[in-house]
């Protein structure tokens, strides 16, 4: 599951049939890698107030800022089922509240009359609710991560959802009903990546507006500290040095160059798992951060110099002011 390990305080989710109450909830539960520092405390805490108070929230940060790990911590306070849901460019309105599936026949014969036989048959089509409806009958938590990869005209649905509290089935009225009343305990998070290019959609302004955004960005530097330690043992003094290059590269901000703490978490389990030291001397160590800090691929420029040229210049200036020595 994509960006679980941003945050590097996973939730635990069962394998299908675990579930006691339905294949398709997830129960959010933390591991024992959790990290709650004050950064993450704060953000739980005014997420929690919005949720609380019936506002849906929405995370919104670029790659790497632990929006999918923190909604699944903040929806696991929340005591409810959750359900989750992936943005994605295919999905249909249906793939979310749900589509007449199949089809139910059925037959009446009258014999009442012994010299008279009658039969009447009936055919209706079945109505499956999805994720969305279930959710909202039922007072979950819903998750749409990284809703703004599917098309707004599908994400339409959520706007009578998160304002009047109605959920608006036309076709559902032929199972029992075109209108679903929200229920009171239903909560929505919503995660998002504003500054991706590729697979993207702008979400319109009325959803936006029902929509309270807690706008993330990179961990502070206890937070990052805290999230190496536990994911890959290290010590503090290693975890330091790793910290301190990653934010040193984060300054340049060379075309959005920021490696993020999945990069920092890369390097602090190599290391750990080789025992090789942090020191710009040691030919592994420099290689596996040209591998895990260089994120653009060859581009030429008019000098003759690529991209990688560049990116490994800056890195081996870092790398010099902050590893010239120790391990």
């Amino acid at each position: 599951m994509a960006s679980l390990e941003a945050l590097e305080c996973q939730d635990k989710i069962p394998a299908a049939g675990q579930d006691k109450q339905s294949s398709a909830h997830v129960n959010p539960e933390a591991s024992e890698s959790f990290v709650c520092t004050p950064y993450i405390h704060e953000l739980t805490t005014r997420a929690l107030a919005y949720l609380s108070a019936g506002y849906p929230i929405h995370l919104a940060g670029p790659a790497g800022t632990g929006k999918t790990t923190l909604a699944f911590h903040i929806a696991s306070k929340l005591d409810r089922p959750v359900n989750l849901m992936h943005g994605n460019e295919e999905a249909k309105a249906s793939d979310w509240a749900g589509n007449a599936n199949g089809y139910r026949r059925r037959t009446v014969v009258d014999n009442y009359i012994r010299s008279v036989v009658r039969s009447e048959e009936e055919l209706s089509k079945v109505w499956v609710d999805n994720r969305l409806t279930t959710s909202c009958i039922n007072g979950e938590v819903l998750i749409y991560d990284e809703f703004n990869r599917s098309r707004p005209e599908v994400n339409n649905i959520f706007i009578s959802v998160l304002s009047e509290r109605i959920l608006d089935l036309p076709q559902r009225h032929l199972s029992g009903g075109g209108y679903v009343q929200v229920h009171p305990e239903f909560r929505a998070i919503f995660t998002s990546n504003p500054e991706e290019y590729a697979g993207t959609y702008k979400a319109q302004d009325a959803l936006m507006d029902r929509l309270i955004t807690i706008k993330m960005g990179h961990f502070d530097c206890v937070t990052e500290l805290n999230i190496l330690q536990a994911k890959s043992g290290i010590s503090l003094a290693r975890a330091e040095r790793i910290v301190e290059i990653m934010t040193r590269l984060r300054e340049y901000s060379i075309d959005k160059y920021r490696p993020t703490i999945r990069s920092g978490i890369a390097i602090a389990k190599v290391m750990a798992q080789s025992n090789t030291k942090l020191n710009i001397k040691n030919n592994f160590f420099r290689q596996v951060c040209y591998d895990l800090l260089s994120v653009d691929v060859a581009k030429v420029h008019h000098n003759g110099t690529t991209q990688i040229d560049k990116e490994r210049e800056l890195i081996d200036e870092v790398l010099n002011a902050v590893c010239k020595s120790g391990g």
